[in-house]
């Protein structure tokens, strides 16, 4: 389905940063655009000085005053995966028998005339997404993109550009990544996450091979050579997907992978490696890479990042520098400010492995000690990971953890942050924790999917009045 089949689009969540990102995109195309959000945020005001009709509050009876104050009938109701049946405007909308498409098939609906890469994986999307944007960018290939924070550079998650190119990031929590049809498909790792939507690491491993087989026939997958899941994945998909002609791309530092990073060398905040590319019947070539942004996993993704120019027709040293334009994305270890010589980042990771790296990244970016605040995200994320988020902060020199953020969930018997076997404390008592251990040089980092990003200002606060 393409936007001129949509009509007059209602959005529920607008606030969102999925919903959003399609919102803006449709806004962008001539699209004529409502919304609904649950509270008054920000966001909206940016679409209101856009001219777009929103509502605060979800009714049954915004359908019909909308329609009456635009004088059009709204044809289609693009919904994130909250409003759901049981909203009473989502029930409302169905009711009057309008069209209801969940976000991701109103982006696959943005997609539908572009040449689409679609950026998969536990972890790593996000900024992936955004390199890959980036390096497209500069290359002068002006993509469209749609991704999950807000990239740098752009200061924006989504825009529709002139070019034919279209990068999104694949969100596989709810399987809705099976709603696109990319030319360019990659997968940075696969483990076990969202059980509460999959129920098994089986059914988490199957949606990433059904994503594989979305890919257009004679398109490319790209993937980790090192990641365990990954290589699982290839096993699995190779045959079938070469006998629809897709290209396969491996890239990691494993000495097998076609596009090999190796030598990585951090330099504070930034880092250097050497891509090396081999291709059947060629002479393997190599270029360096220069990253503004700390970590293994950050050089990983960047790798990825150019091994998608290289399928859009980029040659590998334009790609690596290209990419290195990148300067980060929101919440992807994001400076929220510094006093007395102590930086206080914060990030969105929310499963081990992620804050495994992003633990690893701020160890390579000082000299100094790397203090933690953690807010578990989901009673059942944390119910199933709870020794392993433990091992993870064990990296950090100082340890503290939030209570659970429950988002969509209600509380499980037994389940509780004292599971990490770190201390627990308030926000306020960890912002004052961190504050008195810190010293100049070292790093305090918040973590996780939940409020707990708002919680630097207090932080900064706290330093203020412990560092005079």
């Amino acid at each position: 389905m393409s936007l001129h089949h949509l009509g007059r689009v209602h959005f529920l969540g607008l606030a969102g940063v999925g919903v959003s990102a399609v919102a803006r995109l449709m806004l962008a195309a001539g699209v004529p655009i409502s919304g609904t959000d649950a509270k008054e945020l920000p966001v909206l005001d940016e679409f209101r000085a856009a001219g777009v009709p929103v509502r605060v509050g979800y009714s049954a009876q915004n359908i019909d005053s909308l329609q009456a104050e635009t004088g059009e009938r709204i044809s289609t109701v693009i919904a994130s995966s909250v409003a759901t049946a049981g909203n009473p405007e989502y029930d409302a909308a169905a009711a009057a028998g309008v069209r209801v498409l969940h976000r991701s098939q109103g982006l696959a609906a943005c997609m539908a005339d572009r040449r689409a890469i679609a950026v998969a994986g536990t972890h790593g999307k996000t900024t992936t997404s955004s390199m890959t944007a980036t390096m497209l960018e500069a290359a002068g290939y002006d993509p469209s993109f749609a991704i999950g924070a807000t990239v740098a550079g752009f200061d924006t998650n989504a825009r529709l550009g002139a070019g034919d190119w279209f990068v999104a990031e694949a969100d596989e929590s709810d399987g809705s990544l099976l709603n696109y049809t990319p030319e360019i498909s990659v997968v940075t790792n696969v483990e076990p996450d969202h059980l509460d939507h999959y129920g098994t690491a089986e059914a988490v491993q199957q949606v990433f091979i059904d994503f594989t087989e979305r890919i257009q026939p004679g398109g490319t997958l790209v993937l980790c050579l090192d990641d365990p899941g990954a290589r699982a994945l290839l096993k699995e998909v190779q045959q079938p997907l070469t006998a629809r002609g897709v290209r396969l791309l491996t890239y990691g530092t494993d000495p097998h992978a076609d596009l090999r990073l190796s030598a990585v060398q951090p330099e504070n905040f930034r880092q250097q490696a050497t891509l090396s590319l081999r291709r059947a019947g060629e002479q393997e070539t190599s270029c360096a890479m220069v990253l503004q942004v700390p970590g293994l996993h950050n050089a990983l993704n960047a790798t990825a990042a150019v091994a998608v120019g290289l399928a859009a027709g980029l040659g590998l040293a334009p790609a690596a520098s290209a990419v290195g334009r990148f300067s980060g994305s929101s919440r992807r270890f994001e400076l929220r400010g510094d006093h007395h010589g102590i930086a206080v980042y914060d990030d969105y990771a929310h499963h081990p492995t992620e804050v495994a790296a992003v633990l690893s990244g701020a160890r390579s970016a000082t000299e100094g000690r790397v203090h933690a605040i953690f807010q578990p995200h989901l009673f059942s994320r944390t119910r199933d990971f709870a020794a392993e988020f433990g091992a993870a902060l064990e990296a950090a020199d100082t340890a503290i953890v939030l209570e659970i953020y429950p988002a969509r969930e209600k509380p499980i018997v037994g389940v509780t942050a004292e599971l990490l076997g770190h201390r627990v404390l308030s926000a306020a008592d960890a912002a004052a924790a961190v504050a008195e251990a810190a010293a100049p040089g070292d790093i305090i980092l918040t973590i996780g999917a939940g409020d707990v990003t708002h919680l630097g200002p207090v932080i900064l606060d706290a330093l203020r009045e412990t560092h005079r």
